[in-house]
């Protein structure tokens, strides 16, 4: 089969003939790929951001955000058939760690993640688990859902955590309206009453988040300059501002954006959060991370999107042209989520 396949840190991948995945397990699920999406991760992974923490044995085939149709199941596999039309959590879990045990996938001690640490889904086909597995509405298709397997459950899984407290009158201040972003502003319409303000470089970008439901929308020019409006347009800060970009100094302006007693969502990565600890103490604001989200976050987007109150906007490339839309990403002239299609 065809794949986009990774040989060295800091050299673009090639796409090359791969052999076809097998069944090994009797909960494994063997699914011809519809789509797969293309993320800033795979950039950082290109890098080689990600040998310390995950150590992937090279080459190997990237793509972590994945749709299409059941090919093969294991002997055990009972809750999807060949055929269905799927999109797949980012892990595969085991099910019977502490972490799974409370439904929190993304924490399993004994996961897979294809595309990370494993093979992923720029193929034709993808070998997951069932436990990874979400059967998709009838209306809905792998190339309009597939980056919402991570991108979209990354934005949903911090909108969720923040939700209890974005009642009416709170504001949520969301900087980067891409391809996380977009996502993370329609969840933020569809499940609080939070007034939202957006911030971003790009005017397109802007204009797609007041489609989205931003309230209110922020060019990003100076950083003196964007605390000074966000602060107006805020009536002080963010309750709760969420950080989609997570590097190029959006990580440092965000504590600037925050009331007394806020919270900062690092959702991208790549820079690094400085607060002194007496500005932490002093003002009681909080830092928290955000690693993709739970099984039962992705059945719950995959609702919202079904009920069209989540939409992805995308570029789709054919799997062949995935250097360009690398490329592409990497320039920054895509706006939504790039989408390769095998």
């Amino acid at each position: 089969m065809k794949a986009v396949r990774l040989h060295r840190y800091g050299e673009n991948p090639k796409i090359e003939e791969a052999a076809e995945p097998n069944l090994i397990g009797p909960w494994d699920v063997i699914v011809d790929v519809g789509a797969a999406g293309l993320c800033r991760t795979d950039l950082h992974i290109i890098e080689g951001q990600w040998d310390p923490i995950q150590h992937p044995h090279l080459p190997y085939t990237l793509g972590h955000e994945n749709a299409g149709w059941i090919r093969e199941i294991g002997s055990a596999v009972h809750n999807v058939k060949p055929g269905d039309t799927v999109i797949m959590h980012p892990l595969t879990s085991c099910g019977l760690c502490p972490a799974c045990r409370v439904g929190q996938d993304s924490h399993c001690e004994n996961a897979s993640f294809p595309g990370i640490n494993a093979n992923g889904g720029m193929a034709q086909q993808l070998l997951t688990n069932a436990r990874a597995v979400v059967r998709l509405d009838a209306g809905l298709q792998p190339k309009d859902v597939a980056a919402l397997a991570d991108a979209g459950l990354t934005a949903y899984h911090a909108v969720r955590k923040a939700a209890d407290v974005l009642f009416p009158g709170t504001h949520a201040v969301v900087v980067g309206a891409g391809g996380l972003g977009h996502i993370g502003i329609q969840a933020l319409a569809a499940i609080t009453s939070a007034t939202i303000t957006v911030v971003d470089p790009s005017e397109a970008a802007l204009e797609l988040a007041a489609k989205l439901g931003a309230h209110h929308t922020v060019l990003s020019t100076t950083d003196d300059d964007v605390a000074k409006k966000v602060l107006e347009i805020t009536d002080g800060g963010a309750h709760v501002l969420f950080d989609f970009v997570g590097e190029h100094g959006a990580e440092l302006l965000a504590p600037r954006l925050l009331r007394n007693r806020g919270s900062h969502y690092v959702i991208g990565y790549g820079g690094a959060v400085n607060i002194p600890t007496i500005e932490i103490i002093s003002r009681e604001i909080n830092v928290i991370g955000n690693l993709v989200g739970t099984y039962n976050d992705l059945v719950e987007l995959m609702t919202l999107t079904a009920q069209g109150k989540v939409t992805l906007h995308t570029a789709v490339y054919p799997l062949d042209a995935a250097l360009d839309a690398i490329a592409d990403l990497t320039a920054g002239r895509i706006i939504g989520r790039g989408i390769l299609i095998p």
